[in-house]
C-alpha cells in the first residue's frame, strides 16, 4: 500500500494505470486525460520503486521488471515528468533529492585520472554506435535550430557556425584551443573554414584515434592537432578558445579552476566561447540513474553557478545566450536514428544496453521539454574592449560564411548589407 499511496501523491493531472506483480490494477490520478500505462512485474522492482524511484525506474526497465503501457516508453516519461513539473511528489524522492544535494561535492571530485575514466565510460563505446546515431560529422552536441525545421545535418553545421561567429576569427593563423573536442568536427571546421591552427583536447583514446584519423584524410592535419591531455595540464598562450559540451564534465568543485586556466592561457585580446548544459531552475543534482549509467561526475549547472565564478576569475561575460529546446530537438532526432538503427546495435551489444541508451535519450529530451533543462553559450574576453560594441559581427559573420557555399545565402546577405547602408 505504501507504493500506492506514493503515486497517489504523485499523479496530479490526467491518469495513470498500474498493473501489480499479483495481477491486480489500479488507476491514479483525475480519471481524464492525458494517459499513461505501466506494468510493475515483480515485488522487487515494486520496493524499489518506493525506496528510490529516481534510480530504480530506469534500471528496472533495462532488465524488464517494469514495462510502460501500449502507448509507448516516451509517453509514460511525458506523463511522469509532467506530473512532476506541476507539484506532484514522491516523499522518498524528495529525501533522495537532498541526500544528493549533500553528496554533489563528493560525486564531482573529478581529478585527472576520475575524469579520464568517467569520460573513457562513456565515449570509448564503440564508434559504430555514435556513427548509426549522430550526423555525418559527429556532433555530438546541442545542434542550433534557427528555423526549427532543419534537418540533423543541417542544424549541426548551423550551429558550428554560429558558434565561429562568436569566436571573431577574423583572420587567418588564430591559434585556437578546443576543449573537449570529441571526434574532432569542430576543430576540424575551424581550420577549414577560417584558416584557424587548432589543438583539440580530448581524454577519450576512441575519440583521439578517430580525429587524428579526419585531419588526416581531410588534409588538415598541419593546421590541426589533437592531443590526450587534460584541459589543467595545458599551458601555452593561444588567441582563442572553444569548449562545446564538455563543461558538463568539470564538476562543481573545479568551476573556479576551469575558468581561471581559461583566462592563464588566453592572450591579451583573446575570446572564448563555452557552449553547456544547464538548468533554469537553480542549481541542483545530477539524476543518480543518468551519473551511474551515461555521465559519472557530471552536471548541468545553473547560469548562476556559472557567473559567480566567472565574476571570481576577473574575465568578462560579453554575451550570454540561452538555447530552449534546441537539444530537445536533437535529441529527438538522435532517438529517431537510434531506433531506426536498433536491429543493428542490439547486435553489436545487447538487448538491456539498447534499453539503457533509449531510456537516456528520450529521458534526456523530456528535461529539455518539461523540466527546465537548456542550453547557454558563453562569450569571454579578458580586456573590455576586445570585441565590437555591439553583436552585430555576429550575424554578419554568420550569413557570411553560409554564402561561401550557399548562392541563395550570397544574395541574401547582400541584401541585407545594403539594406544597413541605406538604413
Amino acid at each position: 500500500m505504501l507504493l500506492e499511496a506514493a503515486l497517489s501523491r504523485l499523479i496530479k493531472i490526467g491518469t495513470l494505470s498500474v498493473r501489480f506483480p499479483d495481477g491486480t490494477s489500479h488507476t491514479f490520478g483525475t480519471g481524464g486525460e492525458p494517459r499513461a500505462a505501466i506494468a510493475i512485474k515483480t515485488e522487487r522492482a515494486k520496493r524499489r520503486l518506493l525506496l528510490n524511484p529516481a534510480l530504480a525506474l530506469g534500471e528496472l526497465y533495462m532488465d524488464g521488471e517494469v514495462e510502460p503501457g501500449p502507448r509507448g516508453l516516451f509517453q509514460t516519461l511525458d506523463f511522469l515528468a509532467m506530473n512532476s513539473m506541476e507539484g506532484g511528489s514522491h516523499p522518498l524522492d524528495k529525501f533522495m533529492e537532498k541526500v544528493r544535494w549533500f553528496r554533489r561535492n563528493l560525486d564531482q571530485l573529478n581529478f585527472t585520472g576520475r575524469s579520464k575514466r568517467n569520460v573513457a565510460h562513456h565515449y570509448d563505446l564503440d564508434g559504430r554506435l555514435y556513427s548509426l546515431m549522430l550526423d555525418e560529422d559527429r556532433q555530438y552536441s546541442c545542434a542550433y535550430f534557427p528555423e526549427g525545421d532543419e534537418t540533423l545535418e543541417e542544424a549541426q553545421l548551423k550551429k558550428k557556425r554560429h558558434i565561429a561567429s562568436k569566436l571573431r576569427l577574423d583572420r587567418p593563423g588564430l591559434e585556437v584551443l578546443d576543449i573537449g573536442c570529441g571526434w574532432g568536427g569542430m576543430a576540424l571546421y575551424l581550420a577549414r573554414e577560417f584558416g584557424a591552427r587548432v589543438t583539440g583536447l580530448t581524454l577519450s583514446e576512441e575519440q583521439l584515434k578517430e580525429a587524428r584519423i579526419r585531419a588526416k584524410e581531410a588534409k588538415l592535419d598541419d593546421k590541426v592537432t589533437f592531443e590526450l591531455m587534460d584541459y589543467r595540464n595545458w599551458t601555452r598562450k593561444v588567441d582563442r578558445v572553444v569548449s562545446v559540451g564538455m563543461f558538463e564534465h568539470v564538476g562543481v568543485n573545479h568551476f573556479r579552476t576551469y575558468f581561471d586556466r581559461i583566462k592563464s592561457i588566453l592572450t591579451d585580446d583573446g575570446v572564448a566561447l563555452i557552449h553547456a548544459i544547464g538548468r533554469a531552475d537553480g542549481p541542483g543534482s545530477t539524476n543518480p540513474w543518468i551519473a551511474k549509467y551515461i555521465f559519472p561526475g557530471g552536471y548541468s549547472p545553473a547560469i548562476s553557478e556559472v557567473m559567480s565564478v566567472v565574476e571570481k576569475s576577473g574575465l568578462w561575460a560579453t554575451d550570454i545566450e540561452v538555447l530552449r529546446l534546441h537539444y530537445a530537438k536533437t535529441l529527438e532526432q538522435w532517438h529517431h536514428r537510434f531506433t531506426d538503427n536498433r536491429s543493428k546495435l542490439a547486435e553489436l551489444y545487447d538487448e538491456r544496453f539498447c534499453r539503457m541508451f533509449e531510456f537516456y535519450l528520450i529521458g534526456s529530451e523530456l528535461a529539455f521539454r518539461r523540466m527546465g533543462h537548456m542550453n547557454w553559450q558563453l562569450q569571454l574576453t579578458k580586456n573590455v574592449s576586445t570585441l565590437p560594441l555591439a553583436r552585430d559581427y555576429t550575424f554578419d559573420a554568420e550569413r557570411n560564411s553560409e554564402a561561401k557555399n550557399n548562392p541563395a545565402a550570397k544574395l541574401t546577405a547582400v541584401a541585407w548589407d545594403r539594406q544597413r547602408e541605406l538604413s
